[in-house]
């Protein structure tokens, strides 16, 4: 876990700013809605810095890059931002896309903290170069097998389109739910459609669908062929990475979208910093801000915090994430060695299940917790 050296002329020494550069996607195919929620947060938190006095009297820039979901823009982002002079990267929401955005920060000794992505292996070594504020994977995933299990849930199929995160999504639930009587069943959605789907749910007897496809294909089509369908009049449908979260989900599906319950890492009640941040973060959307805007808020956050007592060197900047106490907009973050996580890793991220309320799609139900 050597600190790699940065590329030559890479550190920015003068000027009038510090940079840190920004992975989102902005554009499809990557998850636009979510993109632009965590821009909102990062934008924000940069602002407030600055108002705060910037960081060792310079303010804090954003040079942000859209990655489209697309790991090798991310990876060749990463390589613009080291040689730009950025003292630190954040963000990134697609998980492999972040996979390859850390494993090059690694490589180039560019400090990243991962705002809003979950798979367990970020990396494939350990690294000091990378933290992360999501809970792993599996802690999140394994949370939702209890819930479904304390809901009466056995027999659970997941329709499944190609991925490493959907992939082990499938893994976390089955190694799960195996020993205490679960059972997962496996529908390929690349041969699948929705009407396939829904007689493969009435052949295999599940009482539970998990979306595990991208939104809003084909994760719109097949709710509303499972909505439709009077044999399935009884299954639960979920969607534990988070789908429904936005409001593209209920402008698309409107009540067909209600009562599909995911994850969300947001605590009961937001920190007073949160509540304030909230506020702030609607009025900039124009709607009420997601899980992912704080993600991005907590970020910079974390980032201004560690430039301002460590410096903007990225060698300190990367010893820094074990020294790390800020108080962010769900609680205090410290970073720790997770065992089987490759990265710093914020312990302490609340999770919930939670859904729209059928009686106002709207609203959220918050209905389990860790």
């Amino acid at each position: 876990m050597n600190t790699p050296p940065s590329p030559p002329g890479a550190e920015r020494t003068d000027g009038a700013s510090v940079r840190i550069g920004a992975l989102v996607p902005l554009t499809r195919p990557g998850w636009v809605e979510a993109g632009r929620h965590l821009l909102a947060g990062l934008e924000l938190a940069v602002r407030e810095a600055n108002d705060a006095g910037g960081v060792g009297g310079k303010t804090l820039e954003l040079v942000v890059r859209d990655t489209a979901a697309d790991p090798q823009k991310a990876a060749a982002a990463m390589e613009e931002l080291a040689h730009l002079g950025v003292a630190a990267v954040a963000g990134e929401y697609h998980s492999v896309v972040a996979r390859a955005a850390a494993t090059k920060a690694d490589a180039l000794g560019l400090p990243f903290l991962c705002s809003s992505a979950v798979l367990d292996a970020l990396t494939e070594q350990p690294t000091d170069q990378v933290a992360r504020l999501a809970p792993p994977q599996s802690r999140g995933w394994q949370l939702y097998a209890d819930f479904l299990l304390g809901a009466g849930h056995s027999r659970i199929a997941v329709a499944a389109q190609p991925s490493i995160y959907w992939a082990s999504g499938t893994r976390i639930l089955r190694e799960y739910l195996a020993p205490r009587g679960g059972t997962v069943i496996e529908l390929n959605m690349s041969t699948l459609t929705p009407t396939a789907v829904c007689d493969a749910l009435v052949d295999s007897r599940a009482t539970a669908l998990l979306l595990l496809v991208g939104t809003p294909d084909p994760a719109v089509p097949i709710v509303k062929a499972v909505r439709r369908d009077p044999r399935l009049a009884d299954i639960t449908m979920g969607a534990p990475a988070g789908q429904p979260e936005f409001a593209e989900w209920a402008t698309l599906l409107g009540d067909d979208g209600a009562a599909i319950p995911f994850l969300r890492y947001l605590p009961e009640r937001l920190t007073a910093l949160g509540a304030r941040v909230e506020s702030a973060l609607h009025e900039r959307l124009a709607a009420a801000p997601s899980f992912v805007a704080f993600e991005g808020y907590d970020t910079i956050a974390v980032l201004a915090e560690v430039l301002r007592s460590h410096g903007t060197d990225r060698a300190r900047t990367a010893q820094a994430w074990p020294h790390v106490a800020v108080e962010g907009t769900r609680g205090k973050i410290q970073f720790s060695r997770t065992p089987g996580i490759s990265v710093w890793q914020w312990a302490g991220t609340p999770i919930q299940v939670v859904d729209r309320d059928p009686a106002k799609p709207d609203r959220f139900r918050i209905r389990h917790t860790d």
